[in-house]
């Protein structure tokens, strides 16, 4: 993206809130955070801002294409930034831990998919639960 995200925000005809920024800040600092784990990042600064505000700002920012959800588990979405959303989970059902992996670690796999089902993989969305090396041993 090579406009800032208040210029993109303008150049698609919103306003740069305050609530925006602090969205977007809470985002970028939690690196994966449910929107319950934002409005509480955001309250740190603005106490006003409720769990409404930020579940429509996160809906807005995804739409605009400045965040990205994941699944990561059963239970609420967890949002990053779109910037930095080419990357495969990995979580641990033990220690609840979430590690960011390149999408290459995902090329046999989706090579084979490709080749053997004609299925273009979506590896930004791919999460793979099991153990991490701390917690299977």
């Amino acid at each position: 993206m090579g406009e800032t995200w208040q210029e993109e925000l303008r150049a698609k005809g919103y306003r740069v809130t305050p609530q925006r920024q602090l969205v977007l800040e809470a985002v970028t600092e939690l690196e994966h955070g449910t929107p319950e784990e934002i409005c509480t990042e955001v309250q740190r600064t603005a106490t006003g801002v409720n769990i409404s505000t930020v579940y429509r700002t996160l809906e807005l920012l995804e739409e605009l294409g400045l965040v990205r959800h994941a699944h990561l588990g059963h239970g609420p979405p967890t949002y990053h930034l779109a910037a930095e959303a080419h990357h495969v989970h990995l979580v641990c059902r033990g220690c609840d831990s979430v590690e960011d992996l390149k999408p290459t670690v995902a090329d046999g796999m989706v090579a084979t998919l490709r080749t053997e089902y004609g299925f273009e993989t979506d590896v930004h969305h791919l999460t793979v639960f099991g153990l991490c090396k701390d917690c299977h041993t």
